[in-house]
């Protein structure tokens, strides 16, 4: 089951409905015709601070991402001991960031690491705490210890790392204290990466840092999302460390430095899903300009996505256009990874039944997604279910109601994209998308307005 759309305590300790705000989802009753931008990557913001707090010096982010998860990783690298600035710069969404490395080998007083609920957090900081001298306790929101962090605490126990429970509780999962002591030795690890591809981007990220450099091995089941993994493979190879990939389920990081950049981060090519999926529910256009003709990006895959069900897809002079066709066309899916709430939206809008596979680490994400995804389109209407690996949703008249968000930003936004075709939707706490992009509710409302301005503008020519 996915976790449970929220709940309240009252004073005597009964539990109440969900008090948590409904946002009418706005109803488009015109094609959109909109370009948007949309602010920086999560996952390479992420991954290049955990990056500069080791590198040989001062590093900077240009138009980086400011969220939710983007903040409790800067928190978490200031807890570590890091500096890192906000200075003037010329993104749309925020300033830029300068970063001054922690010093790994300076005692330090206990530090506490709010992970909220992002996976790069409860994931990317552990082995990065291994590395300083000190002790860190990390712990989150309450669906983040349901989260599965077993594989990165038993990989630093195996590398000699003194992880422990918190408080009694289980140590397989938060919370949880790591003891650091300003080094690791590294060397060759076997770990089984299957549930998540971050404990695998985990690793790699600090490698290099380790006194024998890493050689990684997953057993197990495939590791999903390795898009991701190559994602941190391009990183650190950008600041000068060498990665040897090419033997599949090994990864070696050589010891060595961590060179300090100056890097300019891409827009979030997944956030800008849920924008694009509006062109096809709304049979109109969406431009995103400035969309990278090289990336490691999983979001654009999008291109390839919307082209299969009936949209136009162009990508000119870095403009990327998404036109709707006359229908959604059902398609079958593997591999979406984190679009899968997006492509599910839009499957659910579908003309044909389609089936998205490959996704069953989903249900470790913020919240059991696939559960969530069928509870919230059978409860408009739809026709969804559950496989070992995935999603079923055949087409069906929806209508109108409330989609849960389970405090998931992806739920949220696919609760938005139901919305622009459905009449009478409300999406519970909106705000949740604050976790990667709290503009959201802005940019879609934008977005719809500039549709409205086209349709009236050619309503005017039409009358004239």
């Amino acid at each position: 089951m996915p976790g449970t759309p929220a709940t309240q305590t009252d004073e005597s300790g009964s539990t109440t409905a969900s008090a948590l705000p409904l946002w009418p989802a706005p109803f488009a009753d015109h094609p959109v015709d909109a370009t948007v931008t949309v602010p920086g990557s999560k996952s390479l913001t992420n991954r290049y601070l955990v990056l500069a707090a080791l590198a040989d010096g001062p590093s900077r982010l240009r138009t980086p991402l400011h969220s939710r998860d983007s903040a409790l990783m800067v928190e978490a690298l200031r807890q570590l001991g890091a500096t890192v600035t906000e200075v003037p710069g010329d993104g749309q969404y925020g300033p830029d960031l300068e970063i001054t490395p922690m010093d790994a080998a300076a005692a330090a007083p206990e530090s506490a690491i709010d992970c909220g609920l992002a996976g790069t957090v409860m994931r990317f900081v552990p082995p990065l705490a291994a590395l300083r001298n000190g002790v860190s306790v990390f712990d989150g929101d309450p669906h983040a210890r349901k989260r599965p962090m077993g594989t990165i605490i038993e990989a630093l126990r195996t590398l000699g790392v003194e992880v422990s429970a918190v408080d009694g509780q289980n140590a397989a999962s938060l919370p949880f204290r790591v003891s650091g002591t300003g080094s690791v030795r590294g060397g060759h690890l076997v770990i089984d990466a299957s549930a998540s591809s971050q404990f695998v981007s985990a690793l790699l990220l600090v490698g290099a840092r380790f006194e024998e450099g890493l050689h990684l091995e997953h057993v197990g089941k495939p590791v999903p999302s390795l898009d991701h993994i190559n994602m941190t493979v391009s990183v650190l190879r950008g600041v000068g460390v060498q990665v040897d990939d090419s033997v599949p389920n090994h990864w070696r990081v050589a010891h060595g430095t961590i060179r300090a950049f100056d890097e300019r981060i891409e827009q979030d090519l997944s956030n800008a899903g849920p924008f694009l999926a509006a062109a096809l529910a709304t049979k109109g256009t969406i431009r995103i300009p400035n969309w990278p003709a090289n990336t490691t990006q999983v979001g654009d895959l999008w291109r390839d996505i919307l082209a299969t069900m009936g949209a136009t897809v162009t990508l000119d002079n870095g403009t990327l256009t998404v036109t709707g066709g006359s229908e959604i066309l059902g398609a079958d899916f593997d591999e979406t990874s984190e679009l899968a709430p997006t492509v599910a939206a839009l499957c659910a809008l579908a003309s044909g039944p389609s089936r998205l596979t490959g996704i069953a680490h989903l249900r470790g994400h913020e919240t059991d997604r696939l559960a969530a995804l069928v509870a919230e389109i059978n409860r408009l209407g739809g026709d969804a279910e559950e496989t070992s690996d995935g999603l079923v949703i055949r087409p069906a008249k929806l209508h109108a109601g409330v989609v849960h968000s389970y405090a998931d930003h992806r739920m949220a936004t696919a609760g938005a994209i139901l919305g622009l075709a459905v009449e009478g939707i409300r999406v519970e706490d909106i705000a949740t998308t604050s976790k990667t992009m709290p503009e959201f509710p802005h940019i879609w409302a934008s977005m719809l307005s500039a549709g409205q301005a086209a349709a009236d503008a050619g309503s005017t020519e039409t009358s004239n």
